[in-house]
This record gives structure tokens, sequence and C-alpha cells, in this order.
């Protein structure tokens, strides 16, 4: 009960004020309360980089390594998502081009699984009775303010993913100079929602734009910002599901909204890296990129045509596995489809392939 009435009294200090609302920002004593720094990005990281960041050490010969942490529940649906995830993980951390340190399934079910063994897992405690709203995805921020305060990481960065990246080549640290790196998302959109925003990043935090249309993930960030950030977005989370204009507003993306505003709260800054990831079947080629993201569904007829919004004669959408994990040597889209899909479909059958014990 201790732990839920503290969250409780959380809630009614960002109701009650929520444009001066205490941000929690400490590394090792998170509830201490107090705004973040100025906020001193003021340039879009994208068309010029500020000049009054500290040199790069990515020439410098230092290893940049990064730990790759991944919010997950125990559901079977999140469950062969994380594992496949973890078997791409494997198969490119070592090769060369990677800055790809160790990995961690963040399980916040607040109980061990079976799984343990076969993907090092850090077990969370989910927000106490209620305070998700029947959203879980809330859970994700309160479940990385546990794992920083107690995991011993020793890398200095940090990757934020999510059970449906596949990593499809070795991953450098694309962070640089104190910036962030990010992948922009079209849907979030800080100006349109500017007044609903203001509620929780005040006019004078800054501009709008130094919002950025970013969600947590995939993001790779400095440990340490990362520590101050986390507090902050769980809170601001919390308040936006808490108050009706932002959670109308914002809908499933609301946490992504609260990231991307406890970010800018905290002057962290991003390069907003579009090659980071590609979402089939809207992006057509793997290209470049380093992970692909299967959110939606992909629908076809025979003939390799797009029936996007129907199911079609040919499709793979992961929520079809939603009780059970997809079964081994999934057939094969026809002639026609985009590579990005018959690349996400090859990968999760070798995947399934190899993974012992998969289906059971």
């Amino acid at each position: 009960m201790g732990c839920e009435s503290l969250f409780y009294t959380l809630f009614i200090t960002l109701s009650v004020a929520l444009i001066t609302y205490n941000v929690l920002i400490s590394s090792n004593a998170p509830l201490r309360t107090e705004f973040p720094g100025p906020t001193h990005l003021r340039l879009d990281p994208v068309i010029q980089m500020p000049k009054d960041r500290r040199p790069s050490d990515s020439n410098s010969g230092k290893a940049r390594l990064f730990h790759t942490a991944v919010t997950a529940t125990d559901s079977v649906y999140s469950t062969w998502q994380t594992r496949v995830m973890y078997y791409w993980f494997k198969r490119f951390k070592d090769l060369p081009g990677s800055d790809m340190g160790g990995f961690t399934r963040i399980l916040h079910s607040g109980k061990p699984d079976k799984h343990m063994e076969e993907i090092p897992t850090f077990v969370a405690d989910p927000l106490p009775g209620g305070m998700d709203q029947g959203f879980i995805v809330l859970n994700r921020p309160y479940a990385f303010v546990q794992w920083l305060e107690k995991a011993d990481i020793p890398e200095e960065y940090i990757l934020m993913a999510e059970p449906d990246h596949i990593i499809v080549k070795p991953i450098p640290n694309l962070s640089k100079d104190g910036l962030s790196a990010a992948f922009p998302f079209f849907y979030i959109e800080p100006k349109k929602y500017e007044t609903v925003l203001r509620k929780f990043f005040p006019v004078e935090k800054g501009a709008i734009t130094d919002v950025d249309p970013i969600g947590n993930s995939p993001v790779i960030i400095e440990k340490d910002n990362l520590k101050k950030i986390a507090p902050t977005w769980m809170n601001v989370s919390l308040a936006m599901k808490k108050d009706p204009e932002a959670d109308k507003a914002f809908g499933w993306v609301l946490e992504m909204y609260g990231y991307a505003v406890a970010s800018a709260l905290h002057g962290v800054g991003n390069i907003l890296y579009k090659d980071f990831m590609i979402q089939p079947p809207w992006d057509l080629e793997v290209g470049k990129k380093f992970i692909i993201h299967y959110t939606y569904g992909c629908d076809y007829d025979m003939q390799g045509k797009s029936t996007y919004g129907k199911i079609g004669e040919w499709r793979f959408d992961k929520r079809s596995y939603s009780d059970s994990p997809p079964p081994r040597n999934l057939p094969m889209p026809p002639a026609g489809v985009p590579e990005s899909v018959v690349t996400l479909v090859k990968m999760v059958n070798e995947a399934t392939a190899n993974i012992p014990n998969w289906g059971e």
C-alpha cells in the first residue's frame, strides 16, 4: 500500500499543477523533485549540430558499446516476438560494424517466466493496481525506472527497442556529441498538438519544436541521460493519461509523446535518424536500415497486390498470433510483394527454425 500511496500522491501533484509540476530527475534518487536545467537545444539536429556540444568520441578509438533493452510482458504474444528479436540480436552482435553490447529483456509482469535462462531478463514490477488505467504501455517507463535504479549496466549507452523489432544488420552507435539517435515518426506531431502539450511542456521551457517527433524506441541514448529522463517520462505519461484532453488527442501513442516531452524537458536533443528502421508494408526496401518494425499487418492477393485494410489471400500480421506463436516455416509471400515483407518472413522463419522448443 505504501508504494501505491506514493504514486497516487504524485498523481495529485501532477493533476493540480500540470504546467508547473515538479519533475523527478536524480540518477540515484529519482524521487527528488526539481525542474531539469534550461533547454539548450534550439537547432534541429537534422539540419545543423549545435556548436556547444562536447566533442565526439566516435573517432577516438574509445569503445561506445550500447546495451539493448526491450520491455516485454509474459504474454504469449509478447514472448514469441522477444525470442525472435533476441535471436537476431545474437546473430549480429559480434559482427564488424556492431557497437552492440549486452541485452536485457525488462519483464514488467512482476514475476519470472520459463524463458529466464534463454533471454537475459530483469523482472520489474507493474504499476500498482489500476494506475495504468487499462493502458498496459504505461508500465514501460516505470519498468525502465526500476531497471536503471537496480541493474548493473556496464555500457554507457542504451538502445531502447521493442519485441516487434528485427535487427537486420550490425548496429553502430548512432548517437553523437551528447545527442541521442532516434527514429522520427510521422504521426508524432508536437506542433499540431501544441495547445495540449503546453500543459506538460510550459512555454518557459522552450519552443514547441524542442519536442522531437519521436517515441522512446528505437532510441540510442547515453545511460546518464536516460536515468534523468526516465522518471519524468513515467510521470508525464501518467499525467497525460489522467488528462482527458491529452488522452483523447494522443490515444495509443500517448506514452510516446510522454517520452518526447520528457526528453525536451531535460534538454536532451535527438538526431532524427530516418534510416534507423523500416515499417512494412509501407516501406518497400530494407536498404541501409538497421531494424524491421513489423507493427502493421501485411495483406496481399496472390498477384502480389496489397489489400491493406482487407484480409489478403496471403497475410502476415503479428496479431494473428496473439494466443500461440507463429508456426515454423510460414508460407512465403507471392511474387511481386515488396522486399521488406519478404525479408521479414524469411527472418521470422529462420529464427523459429533455430530457436529450441519453439511453439511448445
